[in-house]
């Protein structure tokens, strides 16, 4: 039962990748047909564009979804495909360690990141 309430959070955090990417491409582009939140005009990463976005509480919003949808989602895929193989017990526990641990400083150092972006 454990499982399946991951694979469901897997399978939502797909989904809401899914969303943000398509978000993230018709912003960076199809800019020249919709030209949305470029401010400047030009290129979407023209970097004035750049830092108009990075300054918008939307947009740190959007980046700290995306990247906890993406950690959580490749780290749990990795996950299931390592413990098909078959690892014993204390591998298992291993892994999961090493996962919680990775996903948990990429998921801080991504957040500050784009704190950070939002404060220039």
């Amino acid at each position: 039962m454990r499982e399946t309430k991951y694979w469901t959070w897997h399978i939502a955090a797909g989904a809401v990748i899914l969303i943000l990417l398509a978000l993230h491409m018709v912003i960076m582009h199809l800019d020249n047909i919709l030209g949305l939140l470029n401010p400047s005009g030009g290129d979407a990463i023209a970097w004035a564009n750049v830092l108009a976005r990075s300054r918008m509480v939307f947009f740190v919003v959007v980046y700290v979804l995306l990247l906890g949808a993406a950690l959580y989602h490749g780290l749990y895929g990795l996950r299931t495909i390592l413990f098909e193989l078959g690892p014993k017990p204390p591998l298992q526990k291993m892994i999961n360690v090493v996962f919680w641990i990775g996903g948990i400083g990429l998921f801080a150092l991504g957040t500050g990141a784009a704190i950070a972006a939002k404060m220039l």
